[in-house]
């Protein structure tokens, strides 16, 4: 359904109007740093066109998942008046080769309802013991002259894909294309349709689909298809969206957050996706940023529903035999994502309600066997993508990988399909664990595992009522 944005801000309002919503407030401003150091600065405050989305009655982040969390503060008393946890860009180059050479600035932004004064807001980053502890802190009049509040109309009509109900009881998602033509709408319209549908497969999304709305915005691209540096391909992305993000082929990001914002402004959202017209296996996933996804990817439906699980529930990638383009970690600290932990308690293990009685910690799989093939899997995929070779080869590797995945776990029923502590996860062949032999987040499997469905609805519940 076609909706134009005066008609949906009309909607909005009524929806909103009982519970008198407030003015939906963004703060932009630029994080900098190195390897070692981080700064931030102010850029500007915005004042949005449409009407605070979220749950008035959740404005405090009980989870505080994240690497950073921001809060708005009194400035007078301290109380916290909203926060959310998330996670950055800034902080994933952060642990880059990159970083060691040289200082970059990222534009970040945090959205919250409107105070109805001056305020503070503060941005806070775990530490070594993994805490949050405060590192930027700046005041605020949001009523200010200089507060911008006129903005561009939006460049296409909003679609709604999926209505749960009004957008401040609601998990709102904006799905925003990037190298869809404007000869393409249809194509982009279908696309996001479909993966919408096929989110809505996956448990636990299907049991909470009356709570979620999904909307979606297609800028039209002056040129079919999404930036790909690495084989010849540039295109122009009013949102920054790129393949080779930190150098990896396969990485999709978007890197300017002035032109995503504009954009994403024009459509209630608590949750991003950008849909890239792209057949080239890529995406990403940023907790409280955003997610990405090569639509027109063999492996669409697998990329968009792995990706928005980082996004969404901040679960921790628990694969570990493919190339990542970070610098390892020293030491090995318990991780704060919800699915994957380094196992110094298993007498406490964070998901341990969910282990059988009996249960072996850690649990036996056939690791050996596992990574032996992934050895030669992954040199193979490597050599496929040097030689720029056709992505039916690459699909056609990669369902061989599953093939054998699946075929290798079935002889293993003792402890396939049970929660346990499972030795690889978290980029890392030793020292960290998942909860479960397989799940969507460690192979292309069709299924999230009980610890990652738990921290998903954990998430719903916060954001809808």
């Amino acid at each position: 359904m076609r909706i134009p944005l005066t008609v949906l801000l009309t909607i909005f309002l009524s929806a909103t109007a009982a519970a008198d919503s407030p003015a939906t407030l963004r703060v932009d401003y630029y994080h900098t740093g190195d390897a070692e150091s981080e700064t931030f600065s102010l850029r500007q405050v915005v004042i949005e066109p449409l009407p605070w989305p979220g749950n008035p009655a959740a404005p405090i982040d009980t989870l505080r998942r994240g690497v950073f969390l921001f809060q708005v503060e009194d400035p007078d008393s301290g109380e916290i008046h909203y926060s959310r946890g998330f996670s950055s860009i800034f902080q994933e180059w952060q642990s880059t080769p990159e970083a060691g050479e040289l200082r970059r600035t990222f534009e970040e932004s945090v959205r919250f309802p409107k105070p109805d004064g001056v305020f503070r807001l503060r941005i806070l980053k775990r530490n070594q013991a993994q805490e949050f502890a405060s590192i930027w802190t700046v005041e605020i009049d949001p009523d200010d002259m200089l507060v911008q509040r006129v903005h561009e109309p939006a460049p296409a009509e909003v679609l709604q894909l999926h209505a749960g109900g009004p957008p401040a009881s609601s998990v709102d998602i904006a799905i925003l294309g990037d190298g869809y033509t404007a000869a393409e709408a249809d194509t982009f319209a279908a696309d996001a349709q479909r993966l919408t549908d096929i989110l809505f497969s996956y448990s636990p999304f299907r049991e909470y689909a009356d709570r979620f709305n999904v909307w979606a915005l297609n800028p039209p691209a002056v040129a079919s298809g999404i930036n790909r540096p690495s084989n010849g391909t540039f295109r122009f992305s009013p949102s920054g969206t790129t393949y080779d993000a930190f150098r990896a082929e396969r990485y999709v990001l978007a890197f300017d957050n002035q032109g995503l914002r504009r954009l994403l402004q024009h459509m209630p959202y608590e949750f991003v996706v950008i849909m890239g017209n792209s057949e080239t296996y890529g995406g990403g996933g940023i907790y409280g940023l955003y997610s990405t996804v090569a639509a027109g990817s063999a492996w669409s439906e697998y990329l968009f529903v792995h990706e928005f699980g980082h996004h969404f529930a901040a679960l921790a990638d628990e694969y570990y035999t493919s190339a990542a383009v970070y610098e390892a970690t020293t030491g090995r600290p318990e991780p704060w994502e919800p699915n994957v932990t380094a196992l110094y308690d298993p007498a406490n293990l964070k998901w341990g309600d969910l282990v059988e009685e009996g249960t072996p910690l850690p649990t036996p799989w056939p690791k050996q066997e596992f990574e032996a093939f992934q050895k030669e899997n992954q040199a193979r995929r490597a050599e496929l993508r040097a030689s720029q070779r056709p992505e039916a080869e690459m699909n056609a590797l990669f369902r061989n990988e599953q093939d054998f995945i699946d075929r290798l776990f079935a002889e293993y029923p003792a402890t396939n399909g049970i929660v346990g502590a499972f030795e690889g996860a978290n980029y890392a062949a030793t020292g960290y664990f998942r909860p479960e032999m397989n799940c969507i987040m460690f192979t292309r499997h069709d299924v999230f595992c009980p610890v990652c469905r738990r921290a998903i609805v954990d998430v719903i519940e916060l954001y809808a009522h």
